[in-house]
């Protein structure tokens, strides 16, 4: 059976692979085509590539087993990760508005018509693509993933921009060539958005922030079903890369021996871990009723 880590790596190298034959694809459309839009989209799958690449080393840095400097393991480098992934969508957003301002002031000729195949393929493709992504960032629970699956999902809403904005263009005629330009700023100001859609949860992950009900509901439901054990209290998740990290307080009989309060306390994490495979590192302590 597949691990999670060799779902996320096959993800990350699908995305590797598709940003760079569309980034060749829409620099050349672009070039030929006289639309900046797509070279302004170019430019953003180039930027993909990189963090991209930044993503599959995060994964594979990620899932590093637990050593002595890091008895957590190495999962924290994932929002860093993350981080990183969105200064790369802040840079191609900047560089983006920039190079429109400057072509909305500057005279230059009509988009070619067949752009408009070029981008309505894309389009379809990198919604496939986003949509594929995020399933499988779901599925291994990476931040990292799910940041590059939105780059795809940014890259098809700028891709969008630029078919509304040549189809203006070539449809108005003659004076309506900056439509294009102003396709792709409002593209840019589409990836800053989405950049900060990107940063927030990351954010949170690094900062220890309660995010996880339905994951403590089933730890409780489970908890609760092993022999021993009559209540639960306090109960910490927090994620670090792939897996969660437990502090679970159980609540035993007060008059059993400590090894029998130690043997559930064994139990209870041995089912926990057997039942729900993210969970990494599970602290139980046993409270009397």
């Amino acid at each position: 059976m597949e691990t999670i880590e060799q779902t996320a790596v096959k993800a990350t190298y699908f995305s590797i692979f598709g940003n760079t034959c569309l980034a060749i694809i829409k620099g050349l459309a672009g070039f030929f085509g006289n639309s900046y839009a797509l070279i302004a989209d170019a430019i953003e799958s180039t930027t993909d590539i990189f963090s991209s690449f930044l993503v599959l080393f995060g994964i594979k840095y990620s899932n590093r087993p637990a050593d002595a400097n890091h008895p957590y393991g190495h999962g924290r480098v994932e929002p860093l990760i993350t981080f990183l992934v969105v200064g790369f969508l802040i840079t191609s957003a900047t560089i983006i508005a920039y190079e429109s301002i400057a072509n909305i002031g500057t005279p230059h000729e009509l988009p070619k018509p067949w752009t408009l195949i070029v981008l309505g393929a894309i389009i379809i493709w990198k919604e496939f693509s986003f949509r594929l992504v995020m399933k499988r960032g779901e599925q291994t629970n990476s931040s990292s993933l799910k940041a590059d699956a939105w780059h795809h999902r940014s890259d098809a809403i700028t891709s969008v921009a630029a078919f509304i904005g040549i189809s203006i263009a070539l449809f108005l005629g003659k004076g309506y060539e900056s439509a294009d330009d102003w396709a792709a700023l409002f593209a840019s100001a589409f990836i800053l958005y989405n950049s900060y859609l990107i940063f927030r949860p990351a954010l949170g992950e690094i900062m220890d922030e309660n995010l996880y009900e339905d994951l403590e509901a089933q730890i409780r439901k489970i908890a609760v079903s092993v022999e021993g054990v009559i209540a639960t209290e306090k109960c910490f998740i927090r994620k670090s890369g792939m897996k969660f990290h437990i502090d679970l307080h159980a609540i035993v009989d007060g008059t059993i021996s400590v090894k029998e309060g130690h043997d559930i306390a064994h139990l209870l994490k041995d089912t926990l871990r057997d039942t729900i495979v993210e969970l990494g590192h599970v602290l139980i302590h046993i409270e009397p009723n």
